[in-house]
């Protein structure tokens, strides 16, 4: 009995160190990952500044000025493979970028950082209204629907062979741009199938169709399409050159999620009439009217990528005249606390209090990268927080532009995003 217990209280010993090293060996790579989440792949810095190291971990960074890793010729010896040095690895800076090596407690090397020096920037910080048209390069697939025949029977032609998301490029080999373009190709049909060239994804396809003869007497084919988009938005800055960028994310398709293809756009004066105040489970809004006339264009709409829209202003907005341009500060820059946003969402361009918490230097998709907390009581009455429409209002910190909103927390309409200034200038 005795020996058994004994066997017993050595099994239980043994367990116990293993669940010990166990937990060691997971806390520290807890430790590990967090120490590297905590340190930016990449920095900016100004031209003729000193890198800013304090990431709230216990590292210091030396700038790489000579080679640890040597290339050479590689001779085999039995069962080892020995590299002879010949020469150095180029660690030298290319085009103001260099390399700053990280170390912990300063003397544990954890990580590399890109530094790249860039001249010193100063933009105006806009937060204005705009209206935004833009034209798809291609006729994008939003759905397909139901088609009724002369008969009173009704089919779904297109179902199950064409996707959300695709985009056509031409009918029976003609190619097609505008939705004018592609009824009237449909019409021509005298009944036979049709067929269909479509982008989908990066891959070009060609599927068959048959039309129905509609009760009308036309044919078609039950797709619903779109060759263009508009929408209200927030211009977030403008050069000296007259540059702008605004959003801080891509103009999407509200109804299939992807990226518009861009052919042209054009960005408006626009006339906010209604605002929807935003509320837990629902983010709020504003709808506004877009002035088409030529009179009330404001610029060009020539890129729409994940990081914003960009452009050309051809006129300044009214709001924007006499305003001082502001420098920029880059992300390691940022402080937790006090800063603002700029917005025209009561109709006028004005500054409002929020609380930045947190800062998270690998932000997936590179627009989430600035959390913050709305604490201005003025913009929390009027709007619950942030809302649609919002996206691109610059923050600002310091008399400094450090990003723009681009999102808002579905659960609570007083949090947001914002996308660092950096990712929107390096498009």
């Amino acid at each position: 009995m005795a020996n058994m217990l004994q066997r017993l209280w050595v099994q239980f010993q043994r367990k116990r160190k293993i669940i010990g090293y166990t937990g060691i060996a997971a806390g520290m790579i807890f430790a590990y990952a967090l120490l590297m989440y905590s340190i930016p792949d990449k920095m900016y810095v100004e031209s003729g500044e000193q890198p800013n190291y304090t990431f709230g971990v216990p590292v210091t960074g030396t700038v790489v000025k000579s080679a640890e890793v040597f290339a050479g010729r590689q001779t085999m010896q039995k069962d080892a493979i020995h590299v002879t040095p010949d020469i150095p690895a180029q660690t030298a800076s290319e085009n103001g970028t260099y390399q700053v090596l990280c170390r912990l407690f300063g003397t544990i090397p954890v990580k590399r950082i890109s530094v790249c020096e860039v001249s010193k920037k100063q933009l105006l910080a806009a937060g204005t209204n705009i209206g935004i048209y833009v034209k798809n390069e291609q006729i994008m697939i939003i759905g397909t629907g139901e088609v009724t025949d002369e008969s009173g029977v009704r089919s779904e032609p297109a179902k199950n062979v064409v996707h959300s998301g695709d985009y056509i490029l031409a009918v029976n080999g003609k190619k097609v741009e505008s939705k004018s373009q592609l009824v009237k190709e449909i019409s021509f049909c005298n009944g036979k199938k049709i067929r269909l060239k479509l982008l989908r994804g990066k891959e070009k396809i060609e599927v068959l169709v048959q039309p129905v003869r509609s009760q009308e007497g036309i044919y078609q084919i039950g797709v619903w399409v779109r060759d263009d988009i508009a929408g209200v938005g927030t211009l977030t800055y403008v050069t000296n050159d007259k540059k702008y960028g605004a959003l801080g994310h891509g103009v999407t398709d509200a109804d299939v999620g992807s990226l518009i293809d861009l052919e042209k756009g054009s960005i408006y004066e626009t006339t906010i009439l209604e605002i929807r105040k935003g509320q837990r489970g629902q983010p709020g809004e504003m709808s506004g009217m877009i002035n088409y006339n030529d009179e009330y264009k404001l610029g060009t709409v020539e890129e729409n990528t994940n990081v914003g829209i960009y452009g050309t202003l051809t006129n300044l907005p009214k709001e924007l005249r006499g305003v001082s341009s502001m420098p920029v500060t880059y992300k390691e820059g940022i402080k937790k606390g006090k800063a603002q946003i700029i917005s025209s969402v009561e109709g006028k361009r004005r500054e409002y209090e929020i609380e930045i918490e947190h800062t998270n230097y690998h932000s997936d998709g590179n627009n989430k990268g600035i959390q913050f907390q709305v604490t201005d009581e003025r913009l929390l009455e009027d709007t619950g927080g942030i809302i649609q429409g919002m996206s691109g209002s610059p923050i600002v910190q310091n008399g400094h532009i450090i990003g723009a909103v681009t999102h808002v927390f579905i659960s609570d309409s007083k949090m947001g995003y914002g996308i660092f200034i950096e990712n929107m200038l390096e498009h």
